[in-house]
């Protein structure tokens, strides 16, 4: 009986899951869009236009895949977006060479 009634919910709640943690990253990076831009700006010294460029695909590039997974559009494209952001930020705050942080 209980998964009658909750079955249509099942899925959007699976899919809220498995992007909670780009919704959670790209609403951080709104609230903390000054400390992210200096740490980029600090790191690469590429100046606060690149800095804030860089913050903003990551924001834009979550928030938008994020919002493409959960209303079930081109679902494809933003798995291989997301997939991306993930890729562009091991790069940028030098996560590759953490291994506590990869294996976690």
């Amino acid at each position: 009986q209980f998964l009658r009634v909750t079955k249509q919910y099942l899925p959007h709640v699976a899919r809220l899951c498995l992007i909670s943690t780009f919704l959670e990253d790209g609403i951080r990076m709104w609230f903390q869009w000054s400390e992210q831009r200096d740490y980029i700006d600090g790191t690469w010294n590429s100046g606060y236009f690149l800095a804030s460029i860089f913050v903003i695909l990551n924001l834009f590039g979550q928030l938008s895949g994020c919002i493409l997974v959960l209303s079930r559009n081109f679902v494809q494209y933003a798995c291989f977006g997301l997939f991306g952001i993930i890729a562009l930020q091991t790069i940028a705050y030098s996560i590759l060479w953490d291994l506590k942080f990869l294996m976690r």
